[in-house]
C-alpha cells in the first residue's frame, strides 16, 4: 500500500512539469515506491532500472543507446524514469540531449542513492534544466494525526495531489500510521522497517548495515580498504550527534584522521548522514565552530553502532536518541523548505548551548531538546540567552520534550510534546 509522501505533490505539480526531476536519497527511503506512484498517475511511462545488471552493462558500453531507445518510444509515452542514475552517469548527457532537442516531449524522473560517482566523474546535473529533490525517511508531518507547532514545508501532506492531466485531485493517499516514540527511537523511520515486527525490523536493520552499507561501498569502490571502513562505521554511529573530533577518533580506531575525513564524506555522498554546522551569525561570545555529524536514520545508526534495540537502550540513552530524532526531523524540514533554510547548533566556549537552530531567510528558531516529561522554566534558560543575543534574528523558541501538552515556560519559549515538532 502506498502512503502519502510529501514530495509527491511537488514532483507531479506544474512547477516541475517542464523540468528534469532529480530525486536523491539513501537506499530504502522510498524512492522507487514514490516513482511507481508517479508511473501509476501517468497514462504511459517507461522505466529504466539500472539495478538490472544486463541493462546497466548495455548502457555502460553504449550510452547513446538510451537516447535511441527513448526516441523510439510510442508518442503516447511521455514519462521516462531512470532508477539509480549514478550507476551510469553518462546517461545524464543523453537526457540533456533529449530534453534540449524536444522540449516538453518527455518528462524525466531520475533517482540516485549516491552523489559520489556523479561528483567524481564531473557528471552533468543539468543546471537550469532540472529540479533537485531529496527524500528522507518518514517524517512526522507525513503521519496521520500530525499537529505541528513548527513550520511545515509548503506543499506538504495537507495540500492537494495533482492528477494525470495536471488537474488537482482531492483524493490523497492515506498518511503513514503513527508510531510510538520508543519504536521510532529504536528502529528508525525507513518505510519498509516501520511495517515490520520488532524481530524482523532488527534483522532488516542489521542486514542494511552489513549488506548495503558495507557491500555497496565495496561494489562502488568508494573506499579502497573495507576493514578500516567497518571500524569507522561503528565509531561514527556511536559518535553521531557529538561534535566531531577526528584526532580523538583516529586514536581510538587507529585509522588516520585524513582517512576518517574521507570516510565521513562517503557517508554524506551516499546520503547516510549530514553535517550540522555551528550557528554562523556574529556574537560577542566566543563560539565553537566544529560541526556535528548525524546519521540519516536512528534505526540504521543503532544497528551500525551495534546497539541492541531494547528497552534498556531507551532507559540509558533516551535523551541522546530523542535529540538525534529531532535533528533528523529538522534537517528534513529545512531541506523541503528549500533555499535559505538550514539547521545548525549554537555552543559557546563557556558551555552555553542550544541543541538546534532552524535558520530561515529572515528569522531563526532556537530549539532545545529535553527528555523530561515535566519541563520547567529553567529548561528554557539557554534558549532565552540565544534570544537575548540574537534578537534581530529570533523572537521565539521551543523546548521539545515528552510533556503531554504544550506549556509556556517563559514569554518567548514554549515547551511542546515531541509529536508536535
Amino acid at each position: 500500500m502506498f502512503f502519502r509522501r510529501h514530495l509527491l505533490g511537488p514532483m507531479l505539480g506544474s512547477v516541475s512539469r517542464a523540468k528534469v526531476n532529480l530525486l536523491f536519497g539513501a537506499r530504502q527511503t522510498g524512492k522507487t515506491a514514490l516513482l511507481r506512484r508517479v508511473l501509476e498517475r501517468s497514462e504511459s511511462a517507461q522505466l529504466f532500472d539500472l539495478q538490472d545488471t544486463a541493462l546497466r552493462r548495455q548502457f555502460e558500453s553504449d550510452p547513446a543507446r538510451f537516447g535511441r531507445e527513448v526516441r523510439a518510444l510510442p508518442k503516447q509515452t511521455r514519462v521516462v524514469v531512470v532508477d539509480e542514475i549514478q550507476k551510469v552517469p553518462a546517461l545524464l548527457e543523453e537526457v540533456q540531449s533529449l530534453y534540449d532537442s524536444a522540449p516538453g516531449r518527455w518528462r524525466f524522473y531520475l533517482t540516485g542513492s549516491s552523489a559520489r560517482r556523479l561528483r567524481a566523474g564531473a557528471a552533468n546535473l543539468l543546471p537550469g534544466r532540472s529540479h533537485l529533490y531529496h527524500i528522507h525517511p518518514i517524517t512526522r508531518w507525513e503521519e496521520g494525526g500530525a499537529d505541528l507547532a513548527i513550520a511545515l514545508p509548503s506543499g506538504g501532506g495537507a495540500g492537494r495531489a495533482v492528477g494525470r492531466a495536471g488537474r488537482a485531485e482531492h483524493r490523497l493517499p492515506p498518511p503513514f500510521p503513527e508510531q510510538t516514540l520508543q519504536r521510532r527511537l529504536l528502529f528508525g523511520s525507513l518505510p519498509g522497517v516501520r511495517a515490520e515486527s520488532v524481530a524482523t525490523a532488527a534483522a532488516t536493520l542489521d542486514a542494511y548495515v552489513s549488506t548495503y552499507v558495507e557491500e555497496e561501498v565495496r561494489r562502488e569502490a568508494l573506499v579502497r580498504d573495507i576493514g578500516p571502513f567497518q571500524v569507522f562505521l561503528r565509531l561514527s554511529a556511536l559518535e553521531s550527534g557529538q561534535v566531531t573530533n577526528l584526532a580523538k577518533l583516529s586514536q581510538e580506531s587507529g585509522v588516520p584522521a585524513s582517512t576518517l575525513k574521507t570516510h565521513y564524506q562517503v557517508l554524506v555522498d551516499t546520503f547516510l548522514g549530514h553535517w550540522l554546522p555551528a550557528y554562523g551569525h556574529p556574537s560577542r561570545k566566543r563560539v565553537l565552530t566544529t560541526p556535528r555529524f548525524y546519521w540519516f536514520d536512528l534505526g540504521v545508526r543503532n544497528a551500525a553502532a551495534q546497539l541492541p534495540p531494547t528497552r534498556e537502550l531507551m532507559q540509558s540513552n533516551g535523551g541522546p536518541l530523542l535529540e538525534h530524532w529531532v535533528a533528523q526531523e529538522l534537517i528534513a524540514r529545512a531541506d523541503h523548505l528549500g533555499r535559505g533554510h538550514r539547521v545548525s547548533f549554537w555552543r559557546t566556549v563557556d558551555g552555553v548551548e542550544v541543541d538546534f537552530v532552524l535558520e530561515g531567510p529572515r528569522m531563526d528558531v532556537p530549539i532545545e531538546v529535553k527528555w523530561t516529561e515535566r519541563p520547567r522554566p529553567e529548561d528554557a534558560r539557554h534558549v532565552e540567552l540565544f534570544l537575548d543575543r540574537f534578537g534581530d534574528r529570533a523572537s521565539r523558541g521551543f523546548v521539545v520534550c515528552r510533556c503531554e501538552r504544550p506549556q509556556q515556560l517563559s514569554e518567548r519559549v514554549t515547551a511542546i510534546p515531541w509529536h508536535q515538532l
